[in-house]
């Protein structure tokens, strides 16, 4: 038994936050977002929407654009994030009882922007194991919610958005070989605290905010990335020849150019969401894949490299064929 990811699909909110809309709240602007970051705007949730919502409109999204779909039978549902509306009962077991999946069985997983990755490896291990047919897998963040809007540096990253992908049987092999990682030590260079004022015995802010040492976890990325895509494609025995696009967590515009040039990889085959979206953590992978497919670049039978990171820090990759 083989897995397969047979459909992708996202959601983002209405709300469009251009960069002039932090001139007001931080020293900034448009032409210093942009060159740090490749930014030009994101999207916020509006009152009243939730992270759990907007994975249903993207699970509603992965029905209606694919009309030979249906969420019979799907039985399990993985949601990756790190901004869930509650901590318990679980992401995954609202979006079950929404969608009116029965008896499938729930997870919330948390793994940073590296988490709709990590979902993925799950729902590739559970299909392939032969105990479940169909695994849906969300990557989903409200980060507006916990973003520190007096930190210039990391209050123009956010966006809000959800992505989800269906995962079920093939014959042949399309999700394969895996990378997946963690250096805990990192710890505090990359946090959220609503509880603890420690990570690894030095103090943090426990405010419900997203705290970041940009520099540190810049180059640990670059490293990290370059490092495990070399891996990837050992492990599964191609080269960058072989592969048609590569889809790294779009964490910053600038950190996927340094990434293209250490790997010496055409920066046009690089898809990203970063530039109309933001940072959108877990989302950000599947959103660029839904806005590449709905392009009419990917295309069936088409290689494509996976690579989420984040806090942690931690890293997640694949390679899938469409």
């Amino acid at each position: 038994m083989n897995a397969q990811i047979t459909a992708i699909a996202t959601y983002a909110p209405e709300r469009r936050v251009p960069n002039s809309y932090f001139e007001d709240i931080v020293e900034t602007n448009d032409e210093w977002i942009v060159s740090r970051t490749g930014i030009k705007e994101r999207r916020f949730a509006a009152e009243g929407e939730t992270m759990f919502s907007m994975c249903v409109n993207a699970a509603k999204n992965l029905v209606k654009d694919n009309p030979a779909l249906s969420l019979e039978g799907v039985d399990f549902i993985i949601v990756g994030t790190t901004t869930a509306d509650q901590v318990m009962p679980s992401m995954a077991s609202q979006i079950q009882n929404t969608l009116q999946i029965p008896n499938a069985g729930c997870i919330d997983i948390m793994a940073a922007c590296a988490g709709f990755v990590y979902g993925l490896i799950l729902a590739k291990g559970m299909v392939t194991a032969g105990t479940h047919k169909k695994v849906l897998v969300f990557g989903a963040e409200c980060l507006s919610r916990f973003t520190d809007m007096t930190d210039r540096t990391s209050c123009i990253l956010f966006g809000d958005a959800a992505g989800c992908a269906m995962v079920e049987p093939s014959v042949e092999p399309k999700i394969l070989q895996t990378v997946t990682g963690t250096d805990g030590s990192y710890g505090k260079d990359l946090y959220l605290s609503q509880t603890s004022t420690t990570v690894n015995g030095e103090e943090i802010k426990r405010d419900g905010k997203i705290h970041q040492n940009g520099r540190v976890v810049f180059k640990w990325a670059i490293k990290t990335i370059a490092q495990n895509t070399a891996e990837l494609l050992r492990k599964n025995n191609m080269t960058l020849e072989d592969l048609d696009w590569v889809i790294l967590h779009s964490a910053n515009l600038r950190i996927i150019e340094a990434v293209a040039a250490e790997i010496n990889y055409p920066m046009e085959k690089m898809l990203t969401s970063i530039e109309n979206f933001g940072n959108t953590s877990s989302a950000s992978i599947p959103l660029a894949w839904d806005l590449a497919q709905k392009a009419g670049k990917i295309k069936k039978g088409q290689k494509i490299l996976l690579l989420g990171f984040g806090g942690g820090l931690t890293f997640a990759g694949t390679i899938v064929i469409v």
